[in-house]
């Protein structure tokens, strides 16, 4: 079922590329940035998470905390953060509840099963959703302007 604007995110509890675990309940008095991309190391995963890594200073400014999520192995994902100097953490979300629990996971892409859909959400500092989106396309990239938009009223 698709997350909607105003209700509490769900939680979770994934582990970074240090092996770190993360919660979102462990990011309250935060807004926080969740960026779902299909796989490390492809083209339009790679443009959209180096779109973020060049602005995080509006980011940072907004007081947001960005986590990218996919559902590659925490190895993989270190690999992927050290090659493109992110600045932000990338959670492992191996196991695919996470992104079945934010409506962003493709049923079968390119021939692979239950990949994390491209999908960003901004949720404020009380963990309520205030921003989704979540792309059928995994060609696209989310709304960066309507992502900064938001934070802009939260701020």
């Amino acid at each position: 079922m698709p997350l909607t604007i105003g209700q509490q995110a769900p939680s979770f509890l994934l582990v970074d590329t240090n092996r770190n675990k993360v919660s979102l309940e462990e990011q309250r008095g935060k807004n926080v940035i969740l960026l779902f991309f299909p796989f490390a190391f492809s083209g339009t995963c790679t443009k959209e998470l180096c779109t973020m890594r060049d602005d995080i200073v509006t980011y940072n400014n907004a007081d947001a905390v960005v986590f990218g999520i996919s559902t590659d192995s925490f190895f993989t994902l270190a690999k992927y953060k050290e090659d493109q100097k992110l600045n932000f953490e990338l959670l492992s979300d191996f196991n695919k509840k996470v992104s079945a629990a934010y409506d962003s996971l493709y049923g079968e892409l390119l021939g692979m099963q239950s990949v994390s859909k491209r999908s960003a959400f901004v949720i404020d500092k009380q963990g309520i959703v205030r921003y989704a989106e979540v792309l059928e396309n995994a060609t696209e990239i989310p709304d960066f302007n309507k992502i900064k938009a938001t934070l802009s009223v939260l701020s």
